[in-house]
């Protein structure tokens, strides 16, 4: 029985990761800031601002899958949350890098969570793993953070990188936001509605990290996310549909979002078209590549 140790375990896509690997025979194990076990996992303490990480938590384990970071789009983007959000990433990935370059036996396999935010701001491109690299904060952000994470591929670890994009599910993340005016007959798209959305359902992006798991010959970056990406118009239109809903309001103007959420506001008005073309062409299958699909499944099941 292999033993898989999770980094933001109890988040949405690591508790739903936890349960599937567990289903597999897998052995999971939790680093947390709040460590509680459970019959089936077991939690160990972690603390970034101290550097420090319950040593034990790495006995005899096979692989890391690394998923701990401060939520992009949590709170507005003061200077201090803009360092809270990097410093969750580059420092963590780090801390574990100096525990696991100390042990005697190195693990197999290291998985982690990177974004499509490393890609720049286009209304056309499409955006394969080799770049180009945005050079905002969000760009910057991502760049630094695979820095760290390469530095596990230096010392002979098989390495694995998910460029995530907007991730679809009912009880968290970007959705229930984007839901929650339509439900109320207030939604609309945003800017001029072109803009590029790349998204993944959250059931494909755990059986991705499966796969990346299981699957030897995948060494670095993906991109994780539908091969089907569309512009927010249609998203919005879409998820109207779904909810049974109709779309009365004009589309909401650019400037008006750049006033409510300043910087922050390219997460919404940023167009970055990301191909899925390495992933599917290493023989991983979605189950989810249509949107209509997904968001049915995600309200109606």
């Amino acid at each position: 029985m292999k033993t898989i140790l999770i980094t933001g375990g109890t988040g949405l896509i690591g508790s739903k990761l936890s349960k599937l690997l567990i289903s597999k025979g897998y052995q999971v194990r939790h680093l947390s800031r709040n460590p509680v076990s459970s019959e089936l996992i077991n939690a160990y303490y972690w603390d970034l601002h101290k550097k420090t990480i319950e040593s034990n938590a790495f006995n005899g384990i096979d692989a890391i899958i690394h998923l701990a970071g401060a939520g992009i789009a949590d709170e507005k983007w003061s200077s201090k949350r803009k360092k809270e959000i990097v410093n969750s990433r580059v420092d963590s990935t780090q801390l574990l890098f100096d525990y696991v370059s100390k042990m005697q036996k190195p693990i197999q396999t290291f998985i982690a969570a990177s974004a499509t935010g490393i890609y720049p701001n286009h209304p056309t491109t499409l955006y394969g793993e080799s770049g180009p690299f945005a050079s905002d904060f969000l760009g910057n952000c991502c760049t630094q953070w695979e820095d760290k994470i390469d530095q596990f591929e230096s010392i002979g670890i098989r390495t694995v990188k998910l460029r995530t994009g907007i991730v679809l599910a009912k009880s968290g993340g970007a959705l229930p936001k984007m839901a929650n005016p339509i439900k109320f007959g207030l939604g609309s798209a945003i800017g001029d509605g072109k803009q590029w959305m790349s998204w993944i359902d959250e059931d494909d992006l755990v059986n991705m990290y499966l796969f990346a798991l299981e699957n030897k010959t995948l060494n670095g970056a993906y991109n994780a996310v539908s091969p089907r990406p569309c512009n927010n118009e249609a998203f919005t239109k879409t998820l109207a549909n779904t909810l049974h809903r109709w779309i009365l309001l004009p589309k909401i103007p650019a400037f008006f979002i750049k006033i409510l959420l300043g910087e922050m506001s390219i997460i919404v008005l940023g167009s970055t078209k990301v191909s899925a073309e390495k992933i599917l062409a290493a023989g991983f299958e979605f189950k989810f590549e249509n949107l209509a699909k997904s968001l049915d499944k995600i309200y109606h099941e």
